[in-house]
């Protein structure tokens, strides 16, 4: 019988693997998204999704403005993606109308804007290591990767891979290494439509994860704007140090010509010095080996 998995196989490049896994996991990225993360050029990059699109592996649609015209290519797996990505990982095979459901989730979604505005912060990070040798995007893991209750206990603890649940939900969670220095982090993806109340909130649930894993990683709030962003400082100075919080603006970042893994983080309750991704490593933390330097 022809396994249209296996027929596909020889014809897709490590960069295509790379594309269909981030599409399953992830939903939906633009083809600007795809081409500055992945590849030299923007016709380049378009050329090789259409090959994709021709073969069934990728599906796409492509939103209209309010005001007229429409937005770039919109990505999102097809059924036979999926299965090439199920495959790859030695995963069961995903449901018949996979492809389908997400489609149709993305298309009619209210959330889309902000699920492109979390994965083009991670695609941002893959489009600067991609141009600097140095640097590299070891993980990206979705809000939904990160409520599984073992992505981040450790296997030697069997009771608490169990018994953990996340009492936050973070839009995404990346493992960024620059200059042999690597840092884990957690991001919140700020839109400018919660209070900042809600964003602050959320530290308690962090403090509480942090304390069950027994580990300490940096915090994220990307805002959407600079006067945001002073805002939420202003809050946080008024509060404990529940645990290591950096804050950007987006609007800051472009009008600099910067990146999340550039210049762009201030710590909270800090001076308002700007720090790159990296330098955040300082805030990482591990109970054990905290103890294990302490003995």
């Amino acid at each position: 019988m022809d396994d249209p998995v296996l027929r596909v196989q020889s014809q897709l490049t490590a960069r295509d693997r790379v594309l269909l896994g981030w599409l399953y996991d992830h939903g939906v990225l633009t083809s600007f998204q795809i081409a500055h993360a992945l590849f030299p050029s923007l016709d380049f990059c378009q050329r090789r999704l259409l090959t994709l699109y021709r073969l069934r592996l990728v599906g796409r649609f492509r939103p209209q403005r309010a005001d007229g015209g429409s937005y770039p290519y919109h990505y999102v797996i097809d059924q036979l993606g999926a299965e090439v990505v199920a495959a790859g990982r030695d995963e069961r095979p995903p449901r018949r109308d996979h492809a389908r459901v997400e489609r149709r989730r993305w298309t009619s979604s209210r959330t889309l804007e902000h699920r492109l505005g979390v994965n083009g912060f991670f695609t941002d990070l893959a489009g600067y290591a991609r141009t600097h040798p140095d640097a590299w995007l070891g993980e990206w893991l979705s809000e939904a990767a990160c409520q599984r209750s073992a992505v981040f206990t450790r296997p030697e603890d069997p009771a608490l891979v169990r018994a953990f649940q996340p009492r936050v939900r973070p839009d995404g969670y990346g493992l960024w290494t620059a200059r042999g220095v690597g840092v884990p982090f957690f991001v919140e993806y700020d839109t400018g439509g919660e209070q900042l109340s809600v964003l602050t909130s959320k530290l308690v649930g962090y403090r509480q994860w942090f304390a069950a894993l027994g580990r300490v990683w940096p915090v994220l709030f990307w805002l959407h704007s600079a006067a945001r962003e002073r805002n939420l400082r202003r809050v946080l100075a008024e509060m404990p140090p529940l645990v290591p919080v950096a804050t950007g603006a987006r609007d800051h970042a472009t009008t600099a010509g910067l990146c999340p893994a550039q210049a762009v983080w201030a710590a909270a309750g800090g001076d308002g010095q700007r720090s790159t991704l990296a330098d955040l490593a300082m805030w990482v933390a591990d109970a054990r080996d905290l103890a294990g330097e302490a003995a």
